[in-house]
């Protein structure tokens, strides 16, 4: 008896971890997009987010956990934030509402970092802005290593492409 007491203990923590569409019971109805982001760390696999946007099967999901995020908040239907699937989508459309700042600012919390890991001038990777103390920029990302975890890169890294600010 014990020894299925464990194993089903075992298995329902891993579950927990891993998420599913349906335990989103932890978001904030109302919180911002760092609260929102943070309820959701450990997460691996991304299949809350992929499958929110609507993909049938894993993808890279960094982006589609970053408008998961805006649209829990209420900015996608606001038209204040890009549903973006591909990062380079999101980096454009912060462009182009004028709402984009360099890669060696102190970013604020909440807003939305891209990262060009390969230096070509596209956008490869985003996340949401934690907090930045200390000139270290802490975020929280979808899709890193396959997770939803915080992670910490210096002011004007040379991997930070830019940064999207959300008018709330």
């Amino acid at each position: 008896l014990l020894a299925i007491l464990l194993i089903v203990m075992i298995f329902s923590s891993s579950m927990a971890v891993i998420g599913s569409d349906d335990d989103l019971a932890d978001v904030p109805a109302d919180g911002s997009i760092v609260e929102v982001a943070q309820s959701q760390l450990g997460n691996r696999g991304g299949r809350p987010y992929w499958s929110w946007y609507g993909f049938a099967d894993h993808v890279d999901w960094c982006a589609c956990f970053v408008s998961w995020c805006a649209d829990r908040c209420g900015y996608i239907e606001k038209n204040i934030f890009p549903k973006f699937s591909y990062c380079q989508d999101g980096a454009n459309w912060f462009i182009q509402k004028q709402q984009w700042y360099r890669k060696s600012i102190r970013p604020k919390p909440g807003m939305i970092i891209f990262f060009d890991w390969d230096g070509n001038g596209v956008a490869d990777h985003v996340g949401i802005v934690k907090s930045c103390k200390d000139n270290m920029v802490r975020t929280i990302e979808g899709n890193s290593g396959d997770m939803c975890k915080e992670n910490l890169y210096a002011v004007g890294n040379e991997m930070i492409m830019g940064y999207g600010m959300v008018e709330v």
